[in-house]
């Protein structure tokens, strides 16, 4: 039914295997972290752990666990009878029943400050007669509050049972939800203590809990900036590197496209002064024309800031001299990519277009007499399908190409924050950014396709383009 409509077929195809690849970039950044013997959650308590006691640590860990779904969690609420470490006879440590003395709780009222009744819990314990190996009552001395003996009238000390706590086993209450744990029984220094570790999930449980949280916007949480989330990071970054980079690679791109297809058809002098200067500019690496700017316009010169976003007795906010200041930071990070990105899209718009010029089609077009810019808007359309693709890996490229340029003028982008990140082995920041940019790839390179379904009429003819 689809073959009637290639256009969509073909949006179609190219969003299922787009959707596949943002698969598999999820499964890579969900596997990395987890091929050594550490899992993210052992690398964030190396810090979070700081400074807490054994039992915090434990609680602590626990909540990381169950909050990235690393953790098996207990299905229902029940009680389990509890354990304890003893050595056998051969001194090997081993689990036991733990008991614990029992208790009685009473329940007692009393008038409050304000008079009105409340009700106060009193616990008092159990106690039973111990008895002997024969199975016989034992008996000691009474004595008073003193610790004299009690004498009776004979002056015979007065015996007494000697009484003991009643034992009961000890009841683990386990809430539903709760984190289920794996107890050893191990020998410290020649005493028997117990080993209690979480029990992890399976991988594939982990999986879609790693999925799960995507989808909700959790990308875990920073190993450096501990207990700051990954996506506030992210969140904080990407504006300023969108601003500095969408702004420079569409300007650029329409610019470069427009003057490329001009050369191609004026040439003459245009061409002649024009296709060197684009070719200069194409073979300087922007981050060296970057450091040229800055040696000129900041250093020597002193016209403009070489380093932030805006100033540093500025502080964000909605008024003039911040936005001012944004501005002044702004021009020199623009323009050390603005020009070598326009000339790039010009030497290639202006090949395409004098390959255009010989075409059957233009030179009918010219026999014609039709004017100038019309001409002109043939080339440009025929001509920029090639270029749509470049387009597609430069927004691609535009979060993570932007991390020289940020270190350069230390611009507080998302490159910036991956570079921090990657100096300090913070593996939840770098996941993060990763799949960031997998995700800013694979976005632009589909709507990219969308436009080229739209404008090559190949497609819509039902012509794959690179096939019959």
């Amino acid at each position: 039914m689809l073959k009637q409509y290639p256009t969509i077929l073909y949006v179609l195809q190219k969003g299922l295997w787009y959707f596949l690849t943002f698969i598999a970039a999820i499964v890579i950044n969900f596997a990395l972290p987890r091929l050594g013997d550490n899992n993210p959650v052992d690398i964030i308590m190396g810090k979070a752990a700081q400074g807490l006691s054994q039992e915090e640590a434990k609680q602590k860990k626990a909540s990381l666990l169950a909050s990235f779904g690393m953790a098996e969690l207990s299905t229902r609420t029940y009680d389990t009878v509890g354990y304890e470490c003893a050595l056998n006879e051969k001194g090997e440590a081993y689990l036991k029943e733990a008991f614990v003395p029992a208790i009685k709780v009473t329940e007692r009222k009393i008038k409050d400050s304000a008079g009105a009744d409340s009700v106060v819990n009193d616990t008092v314990g159990i106690f039973e007669p111990k008895l002997d190996a024969s199975g016989a009552v034992m008996k000691e001395a009474a004595s008073d509050s003193a610790g004299k003996p009690i004498l009776d009238s004979a002056g015979v000390p007065v015996m007494k049972n000697v009484m003991q706590p009643v034992m009961v086993k000890k009841i683990v209450h386990v809430e539903k939800g709760s984190v289920v744990y794996s107890t050893t029984p191990v020998l410290e220094n020649g005493t028997p203590v117990l080993k209690e570790e979480p029990v992890l999930s399976s991988s594939v449980v982990q999986f879609f809990a790693y999925i799960k949280n995507i989808f909700h916007g959790d990308l875990g949480l920073s190993y450096s900036q501990y207990p700051k989330p990954v996506i506030e990071i992210i969140k904080e970054s990407l504006p300023w590197t969108l601003a500095i980079q969408f702004p420079t690679l569409m300007l650029g791109w329409i610019v470069g496209n427009l003057l490329g297809a001009i050369a191609a058809y004026k040439r003459g002098i245009f061409d002649k002064v024009f296709f060197p200067l684009a070719m200069l500019l194409n073979g300087i690496p922007f981050f060296v024309f970057g450091m040229l700017l800055v040696a000129a316009f900041s250093i020597s010169l002193g016209w403009l800031p070489a380093m932030g976003a805006y100033g540093f007795d500025q502080v964000p906010s909605f008024s003039w001299e911040f936005y001012k200041s944004v501005g002044l930071h702004y021009i020199l990070p623009f323009f050390s990519i603005f020009p070598i990105l326009l000339s790039g899209q010009a030497t290639g718009m202006r090949s395409m277009s004098i390959y255009e010029l010989g075409t059957d089609y233009m030179k009918y077009a010219k026999w014609m007499g039709l004017r100038e810019g019309k001409i002109v808007s043939y080339i440009f359309r025929n001509a920029m399908l090639p270029q749509l693709t470049g387009l597609a890996q430069s927004l691609g490229a535009m979060v993570g190409g932007a991390l020289i340029t940020e270190m350069i003028f230390s611009y507080p982008g998302l490159g910036m924050a991956m570079l921090t990140a990657i100096q300090q082995n913070d593996y939840a920041t770098i996941q993060g950014c990763t799949l960031m940019i997998s995700i800013c790839v694979l976005v632009a390179n589909f709507s990219v396709d969308i436009l080229i379904a739209l404008c090559d009429p190949r497609v819509k003819a039902g012509i794959q383009v690179g096939g019959k």
